[in-house]
């Protein structure tokens, strides 16, 4: 049973037309606007790899980042909820990406590397269990049909 409905809206502008369109393969950028109203814009392109413009993000990026700080905040919560005082967290989280022979491609899985630090040292067992309950709570990694796998360290402040 739902608890309510949350919406979201944002645009995406493509500004590469470099005066041709899209007449050929290598004859517009990828660049392009994401605007939410009240934020930042963020300047996103296509990997790299994919004719895109490394100073940009691309959307593989933002996927990665959206399900390391879902995490984030998911776990944060239920630190919380059970009385763990986090005082640090960094995530290095990293992501495997396969294409396929007809171009297509798909995330194939996703490790998040958690360092959380608590402020009390009888905190740190059950801090590494609760990356358990906060993918279980994240609206993201719920949303995605690939593993995201942990592999957390917790040190004490």
């Amino acid at each position: 049973m739902s608890l309510g409905e949350h919406h979201y809206s944002l645009t995406v502008q493509w500004t590469g037309n470099l005066g041709q369109g899209t007449s050929s393969y290598r004859g517009y950028s990828r660049d392009h606007d994401i605007v939410i109203p009240g934020l930042p814009v963020l300047k996103g392109s296509a990997d790299p790899t994919f004719h895109g413009d490394r100073e940009r993000y691309n959307p593989e990026q933002l996927l990665l980042a959206a399900l390391a700080q879902c995490h984030m905040l998911s776990f944060l919560h239920v630190a919380v909820r059970h009385g763990v005082v986090v005082t640090d967290y960094q995530d290095d989280a990293t992501g495997v990406m396969r294409l396929n022979r007809d171009g297509s491609g798909q995330f194939e899985s996703v490790t998040l590397n958690p360092r959380v630090t608590v402020a009390d040292a009888a905190h740190v067992d059950l801090a590494e269990q609760l990356h358990r309950e906060a993918n279980a709570v994240c609206f993201i990694a719920r949303s995605v049909n690939f593993p995201v796998h942990h592999s957390p360290v917790t040190v004490v402040a």
